[in-house]
């Protein structure tokens, strides 16, 4: 499987000492394979996967892989009655989570097994006993994972991945961003999602490079780790934190190749202050969950602040008028659909959602708004979901959150949509300040009011200590408008 580099070097140096070789990780992937084939496993069925970050844990997905089993990771952070849920839609033959929360989830009508974030637990210690499995035959086309989304609309949605869609995506994201057998990847993503468990480690593991495996992320970690890596990819929020280490400067990413950014929207301002102090420009990627990774900026060109580049190889992006779906000239926002080997089979046991997220010849309905520049660069305006239309107006959130966000003193903001008695729905933000700054609401109305026009002013800036966020780092704004619902309504 790997395509360069020693098969019998290390491939991952774990933040507890631990280190692993290309050749005994394939070994543990086939002897946890032949574990799970003993329990009574077979081609096509599911295993859930609720465990914290471990190279076992990445080993398990690949058992799978090898196994012609399907993998089912969950957050961590589920509780045991979303985990019941999970287990009820998607039928796994086997649940594997850790020792704690087993006995929460022992009342679950599935067989159990136990993995640590240290490697420990029953499926390991069967696995130190068992004999590597014989790969099974696997087509392009056969189901390899199910990767639950978001849920901030409703339950939450299995989008069943091929083998295809994850070695297409892979190999796409290694020729884009001139990945070999010499790098060495800064690992500080949690690998139940698409980002730390396929876009990191697909890469780097088909490309023959190493890992720096760090369980979570740690901000004087990855400094640590910085001379000996060339890559890192992250969320924001990492980038951010990095930011306040004063000794982030050129001397200390000068061994660094790239830095890639993904999973949620990364600040202009944030890309511009980490290019000052290092040198480096932040590379943001766009993908979701049903698609893998769609478009990238450029390794040599432009690596432009607030825009997620150009499609990836064999990946189509339009963006479409939402009701008639023709093409939008550029620099209009539409909405945006995908077309390529990346694209998801559907739905876990939802064909009338699958059917409604997809057109008639092919096209990923993806329910973000974006627009094209005239050279080719594509920004995210916001999910269609997120749009406000206000006295018939139809407002993009992002647009006011880049006027907001250039106010002198505003770390970030959110800009929502909330009931309104006249305008059917009022423009609002919520914003997060930097520290020791004063804020005062009507002075930054008035600034704004310099700058947009009077249908996309906001109603009401409301200050907060933090926005809320999910796992990877994106902002709730369902919870937002959950929060503040009430605020303009009669009481």
């Amino acid at each position: 499987m790997q395509s360069g580099g020693d098969h019998n070097r290390v491939v991952f140096e774990c933040d507890d000492g631990r280190r692993f070789s290309f050749v005994e990780f394939w070994s543990l992937a086939g002897r946890i394979a032949s574990v799970l084939s003993q329990q009574g496993m077979q081609r096509g069925d599911r295993v859930a996967v609720q465990v914290e970050k471990s190279v076992e844990a990445l080993a398990l997905f690949w058992a799978c892989v090898r196994g012609g089993f399907v993998f089912l990771p969950l957050n961590t952070a589920y509780t045991p009655s979303e985990v019941e849920y999970f287990v009820g839609d998607a039928t796994p033959r086997i649940l594997i989570s850790s020792p704690g929360a087993a006995v929460q989830l022992g009342h679950l009508d599935v067989e159990c097994l136990t993995l640590d974030d240290r490697g420990g637990g029953s499926l390991s210690a069967m696995a130190g006993i068992a004999g590597e499995m014989d790969d099974a035959p696997t087509n392009w086309d056969d189901l390899a994972a199910i990767l639950y989304t978001s849920g901030t609309t409703g339950r939450s949605k299995g989008a069943m991945l091929s083998h295809g869609n994850l070695a297409s995506n892979a190999l796409a994201l290694i020729e884009c961003w001139g990945m070999t057998s010499r790098d060495v990847l800064i690992h500080a993503l949690p690998v139940y999602h698409t980002h730390g468990l396929f876009v990191a480690t697909n890469t780097l593991l088909l490309a023959g490079g190493r890992m720096i495996f760090q369980r979570k992320f740690d901000a004087r970690a990855v400094m640590a780790a910085l001379p000996q890596a060339t890559l890192l990819m992250g969320v924001p929020t990492f980038y951010t934190r990095l930011l306040q280490q004063a000794d982030l400067t050129k001397a200390a990413t000068q061994h660094m190749r790239l830095f890639i950014s993904g999973s949620a929207p990364l600040l202009a301002e944030t890309h511009r202050t980490f290019r000052e102090r290092t040198g480096h420009a932040i590379l943001e990627r766009y993908g979701m969950t049903e698609t893998s990774m769609n478009t990238s900026n450029p390794l040599l060109g432009e690596r432009r602040p607030g825009t997620v580049g150009q499609a990836l190889p064999h990946v189509e992006v339009r963006v479409v008028d939402a009701q008639t779906r023709t093409t939008m000239a550029n620099e209009m926002d539409g909405m945006i659909e995908v077309k390529g080997p990346n694209l998801f089979k559907g739905y876990w046991n939802n064909s009338a959602k699958t059917a409604e997220d997809m057109t008639w010849d092919g096209w990923f309905i993806t329910g973000d708004l974006g627009r094209f520049s005239n050279d080719g660069y594509l920004t995210i305006s916001g999910r269609a979901k997120d749009l406000v239309i206000t006295g018939g107006f139809n407002v993009y959130p992002k647009e006011i959150e880049e006027r907001i966000d250039g106010l002198a003193g505003v770390l970030e903001s959110a800009v929502i949509g909330l009931p309104h008695p006249d305008f059917g729905e009022a423009v609002t933000a919520v914003l997060t300040m930097k520290s020791n700054t004063a804020f005062d609401e009507a002075t930054a109305l008035a600034e704004l009011r310099q700058s947009l026009a009077v249908y996309k002013l906001p109603k009401r800036l409301i200050v907060v200590e933090e926005l809320p966020r999910n796992a990877m780092g994106k902002v709730q704004k369902a919870l937002l408008r959950q929060t503040y619902q009430k605020l303009y309504l009669p009481v």
